[in-house]
């Protein structure tokens, strides 16, 4: 960067720096001109530099160097603003400037920039006394650095030297171990191949007579086989057979059953054919009749009650259940609010259906639970369990209504059981020929 242009008489602006601006000063002069920068108003400014005017002043020396440098030097009035702005802010050095006697103490550096930006007498001279004064310094501190490194690589020899020759030490004491390790493992390799010669040897005779046994394995194999398929071939003459016997046993039970069903059949047909050829009346003396005992009303023995169930002992039920074809009506909402009435209704239900599936499986009777329908929020997805019918009464039909349909519907003579605590329902079924029994005999029974 080069001063081209004249200034006004009397000053240093006619002088012309023969030279490019040292780099150390050149960067004084930048940030002189981005410090200045922000003081100046955008018309004030050269055109090229207006994109400039809203960057700090760090941002605009980074980014706005060059164009700040070449403003400098091209434009005068662009300078003269700058170094007003010097002025404001450094009067003392400004002053000291305009005299000819820079301070002595300030840095050659400042001093170069501001008489470059300045222009008083003599500034030629100021700025090429600093770049030498910063050559020298670069230089000197060039020299330090140097002889600092020189130094530096000096002691790291040293230290190096020390490392080879403890590591040379150190590789010695591993190289005479290592020779021992190795004639050491030479005298185990000469007998590990002694022994390996021996287990060779050892090998190939246990491979003759591996060979020998798999021979005799072999024929013995081959001797069982022979036998397995002999007795294979006798099993399934035994299996035929033994599956003809049955067969023929089969066939004959069936014919035999055939002929005493058939006999029976004619002996039931002809009994009750001659009973109506006969016009036999019906029996008015029974053979109980017969027999002599106390008549009711009469002298009683005080050990019979004694000797009697109660009408709440579960056995009673177990002996009901046990007659011939034996029916158990359960009344459901009965039985499980009377034993368990905290409960949801669903897992009422599902409790007293699996105690009940158990006693069907007990007994072998026939076992229908009714549920009231109108206790339902919703279909019921139910999977009746084992043994047991499981009923709910349709709108408008209460449960003891239909429990009292299944005794009427039941055939005259055939003993039928209904598990209830409701009056109604135990008189109702009372009078269709039904047992009634209480729902706390059936809870003490399923307990």
């Amino acid at each position: 960067m080069a001063e081209t242009q004249g200034g006004e008489p009397g000053d240093g602006a006619a002088e012309v720096l023969d030279r490019p601006l040292p780099d150390g000063v050149r960067r004084r002069v930048v940030q002189l001109a981005a410090d200045g920068f922000g003081g100046l108003t955008l018309a004030e400014l050269p055109a090229q530099l207006r994109q400039y005017a809203r960057f700090t002043p760090n941002r605009r020396a980074k980014f706005a160097g060059n164009a700040m440098a070449a403003a400098l030097e091209t434009d005068t009035l662009f300078r003269q603003r700058i170094g007003e702005k010097l002025r404001e802010s450094q009067p003392e050095l400004a002053d000291a400037l305009a005299s000819g006697s820079p301070p002595p103490a300030a840095d050659p550096l400042d001093v170069a920039a501001a008489a470059y930006v300045l222009r008083p007498a003599g500034w030629v001279k100021l700025v090429a006394a600093a770049g030498e004064e910063a050559q020298r310094a670069d230089a000197e501190r060039a020299d330090e650095e140097t002889r600092a490194e020189l130094e530096r690589l000096r002691a790291e020899l040293e230290r190096a030297r020390e490392h080879g020759r403890g590591e040379t030490e150190r590789l010695r004491t591993e190289l005479d171990a290592a020779k021992k390790e190795a004639e050491s493992l030479h005298r185990k390799l000469r007998g590990a191949l002694s022994d390996v010669k021996r287990g060779e040897a050892a090998v190939r005779k246990m491979r003759g007579e591996l060979d020998a046994v798999r021979t005799e394995a072999q024929t013995q194999v081959s001797a069982a086989e022979s036998e397995t398929r002999r007795l294979k071939a006798r099993l399934g003459e035994a299996e035929a057979a033994l599956e003809a016997t049955r067969k023929a046993a089969r066939e004959g039970r069936s014919v035999e059953d055939m002929r005493v069903r058939l006999l029976l059949d004619t002996l039931l047909d002809a009994t009750q054919g001659l009973r109506r050829e006969l016009a036999l009346p019906p029996v008015s003396v029974r053979p109980a009749e017969t027999v002599d005992a106390v008549e009711p009303g009469r002298m009683t023995p005080k050990d019979i009650a004694a000797r009697a169930l109660s009408e709440h002992d579960p056995a009673v039920l177990d002996q009901l259940l046990a007659l011939p074809q034996a029916h158990l009506v359960v009344d459901g909402y009965n039985v499980t609010k009377t034993g368990y009435p905290q409960m949801p209704l669903e897992k009422q239900r599902l409790r007293l259906l699996g105690q009940l599936s158990q006693l069907a499986a007990q007994t072998g009777a026939e076992v229908t639970c009714v549920f009231d329908g109108a206790e339902l929020a919703a279909p019921v997805l139910l999977a009746p369990p084992r043994g047991v019918r499981v009923l709910f009464s349709k709108p408008g039909v209460t449960a003891d209504e239909l429990i009292r349909q299944l005794v009427r519907a039941e055939p005259p003579g055939r003993p039928v059981i209904v598990a209830s605590t409701d009056r109604e329902v135990a008189d109702g079924v009372a009078r269709a020929g039904a047992r009634p029994v209480a729902s706390a005999m059936l809870l003490k029974r399923l307990s």
